[in-house]
């Protein structure tokens, strides 16, 4: 069988890809080496535009249970293995620099108000693969689990793949398949960065004496170090080189002496619930698409985890690339329409490498790297700085390089209560454009786009100025006008440039 897409590595980036391609009415196939879902501790939390993105599809419901799953096995300040009595909340950190929930400029107008994903965030990666499984199974995707992909051959009309139990065909292959990609080696995508220079470890342990263990983030004489808020959490960072070895098991007594050399504590770890050793390499696809190939999550990009982005960037890529891609496969997309994939997300990619090499900067032990540690710490314990750090992490910054001089245009859309009581992003779920016409005047506008696009009309009380909102599948505003200075043409190129050629209509302007 012959399929649209083939996509290599079903985790969170490669399931949700699977289904945005899906409601774009492309077939896929996606291939997963495991059998099962990889517990081993990984990314606990979602960015502002991953719970966007969730939202706009459905998900929103799924995300608040997992996270009060999550939320009730926290360390309580105070109790077993807290100690110290409750301190202002924790709004993340910059390289291990705690900043405080209660300097965030609560007037700042890019956080918070939109809606019901504010409240969203401490999802593991592990819930949010099952979430993504589960509906992967409920759009009828088939997942082929402890499926390697072990080589492929592109042509001129698709690419004819390798795997370990014989050849699949698809017209496009997407390698979502880690930052160790077998699509990008065989491919041979550039792959330019800069070198590692930490061993870190990550775990869930069972640990005693660590009575000297202070929860949360600390910065010692050897490195810096996490514990909490999950009991038995514990993350070490040492400036001594990479890994010696990155594939077997992480043992009990090899993640005891890294505890030991980073805290002083004299703690003994019995035993290992789950663990993993990383580092900092840093690097990044000068290109995501060659010919019939294309790249997304760590496939694209690596980088050390500091402040949780690798899953939360590979999420964007999946919602930029899914509703291009199969626009491209269905034969309507303009031209170009693949080539805003790279133009669009590899600038975030670039910006989330250099975050992260900034706070390895200030993770160093020597005195040059702690005396700067010290003056960013001094501007993150002010309400500016916090603000600041609070809305990078966030990533409520994130924005495309679309025309028009509307300033909602090119970003996200606002989470708007419309005028029957439902919010923009229930309008979202079927993965398709949608129009907001709050006069009604525009919809002629978009008759040969019916099949790509939902219109909905009636004023919106939070924006009266409001005239007229395109927003693309993914969620990002293509164009925008208030009254007065609404532009039928403007509109008209805004469509064509994102959703291609209308359908052609009939006598009486219906498709």
């Amino acid at each position: 069988m012959s399929y649209d897409v083939v996509v290599a590595g079903g985790g969170p980036v490669g399931l949700m890809l699977a289904c945005e391609l899906v409601l774009g009415g492309a077939s896929v196939v996606v291939l997963e080496r495991l059998t099962e879902i990889d517990q081993t501790i990984k990314a606990g939390s979602l960015n502002a535009p991953s719970v966007d993105a969730l939202y706009r599809r459905g998900l929103l419901s799924a995300l608040s249970a997992a996270q009060e799953e999550n939320l009730a096995k926290f360390v309580k300040p105070g109790g077993p293995q807290g100690g110290a009595k409750a301190g202002p909340k924790f709004a993340g950190h910059f390289g291990g620099i705690t900043l405080r929930g209660d300097l965030i400029d609560p007037a700042d107008p890019d956080l918070g108000g939109n809606g019901p994903g504010d409240n969203v965030k401490l999802v593991g990666q592990q819930q949010l693969e099952a979430i993504l499984a589960e509906r992967a199974a409920e759009l009828g995707i088939e997942v082929r689990r402890g499926v390697e992909l072990t080589g492929f051959e592109a042509d001129r009309d698709g690419v004819t793949v390798t795997t370990t139990e014989g050849p699949v065909r698809g017209s496009w292959l997407v390698g979502c398949d880690g930052g160790r990609s077998t699509v990008r080696k065989l491919a041979g995508f550039d792959f330019p960065g800069t070198a590692p220079e930490v061993t870190a470890y990550q775990a869930m342990a069972e640990m005693e004496n660590t009575q000297e263990l202070r929860l949360g983030w600390h910065a010692t004489p050897a490195g810096v170090y996490a514990h909490g808020p999950l009991p038995g959490r514990i993350l070490t960072v040492e400036f001594d080189g990479v890994p010696k070895d990155r594939e077997t098991p992480v043992t009990p007594e090899e993640l005891q002496g890294s505890i030991r050399r980073v805290t002083g504590a004299p703690v003994v770890v019995t035993g290992i619930r789950t663990a993993t050793r990383f580092t900092d390499n840093a690097r990044q696809a000068s290109t995501y698409r060659k010919g019939r190939v294309l790249l997304a999550g760590d496939a694209a990009h690596v980088h050390s985890p500091f402040g949780g982005q690798g899953l939360n960037l590979g999420l964007g890529d999946a919602m930029n690339l899914g509703w291009k891609l199969a626009a491209t496969v269905r034969g309507h997309a303009p031209e170009d329409l693949l080539d805003t994939y790279t133009a669009e997300r590899h600038p975030i990619g670039a910006w989330v490498l250099e975050w992260t090499r900034a706070q390895i900067a200030v993770m160093r032990p020597d005195p040059h790297a702690r005396a700067m540690r010290a003056v960013v710490a001094d501007l993150a314990g002010t309400v500016a700085g916090t603000t600041y750090f609070v809305k990078q992490i966030s990533g409520v910054w994130q924005h495309y390089d679309i025309p028009g001089d509307h300033p909602l245009t090119g970003g996200s859309a606002p989470d708007l209560e419309l005028a029957d009581g439902s919010r923009l992003a229930d309008h979202l779920h079927t993965g398709r454009a949608l129009l907001l016409d709050p006069s009604g005047e525009l919809t002629a506008s978009v008759y040969g786009y019916r099949d790509r696009i939902e219109v909905v009309e009636g004023p919106v009380a939070e924006l009266p100025q409001l005239a007229g909102l395109l927003v693309r599948p993914d969620g990002f505003v293509a164009w925008a006008a208030d009254a007065g200075r609404t532009d039928q043409v403007s509109l008209e190129a805004a469509l064509a440039a994102w959703l291609g050629a209308p359908a052609v209509t009939g006598a009486g302007g219906n498709p």
